[in-house]
């Protein structure tokens, strides 16, 4: 209904949309932004990316395609705001955790190949690995939160992680990527 509005040109696609993922987008953002202010303004540029967006674009699953559209909005906020220092928030040690397994690819998530083969990845892990592996580098969640949330301890997480980063580094490696 909401992707009708957006096709309609519809102002009450934004307001549908902030109404039913306003709070699942305002997740995302802070997760990765820490900061109220930021995550305020990354979520209104949501709404904006969204309606430029569709149409042309039609997503299937307008939550994943709002969260996709938050968390790049976020992480390009955070890059700005941390150039020139690294910081030691969850944001900078997921992204060096990442590097590992991807390498230094400044613009990882626009390329289709390695998005086709994370997918493909991520598919072939057990349910829980897949979701401490989502709950830690999609929605940016510390090992304890993650703990928490999946009823585990602290080192159980960091080992699920550890085994999963190190399987994709092989995954990948296997499929032709250069790390």
């Amino acid at each position: 209904m909401i992707i009708n509005l957006y096709f309609k040109r519809s102002e009450k696609a934004i307001e549908e949309s902030r109404s039913k993922y306003g709070r699942y987008c305002s997740v995302i953002a802070n997760n990765i932004l820490h900061s109220s202010e930021d995550t305020e303004e990354c979520v209104n540029d949501t709404w904006f990316n969204a309606w430029n967006s569709i149409p042309p674009s039609k997503p299937k699953k307008l939550a994943v395609f709002l969260g996709s559209i938050t968390r790049n909005l976020a992480f390009d906020r955070y890059r700005k705001k941390h150039s020139e220092r690294r910081g030691g928030g969850e944001t900078a040690l997921c992204l060096d955790e990442l590097k590992e397994c991807i390498g230094d690819k400044e613009d990882f998530t626009e390329l289709l190949p390695l998005k086709e083969a994370m997918n493909d990845f991520m598919a072939e892990l057990t349910p829980q690995a897949r979701e401490i592996f989502l709950l830690r580098y999609w929605y940016t969640f510390s090992v304890e939160e993650i703990a928490k949330r999946t009823d585990s301890t602290e080192g159980a997480v960091k080992s699920s992680l550890h085994r999963t980063r190190c399987a994709l580094r092989l995954f990948l490696e296997n499929e032709g990527f250069d790390i």
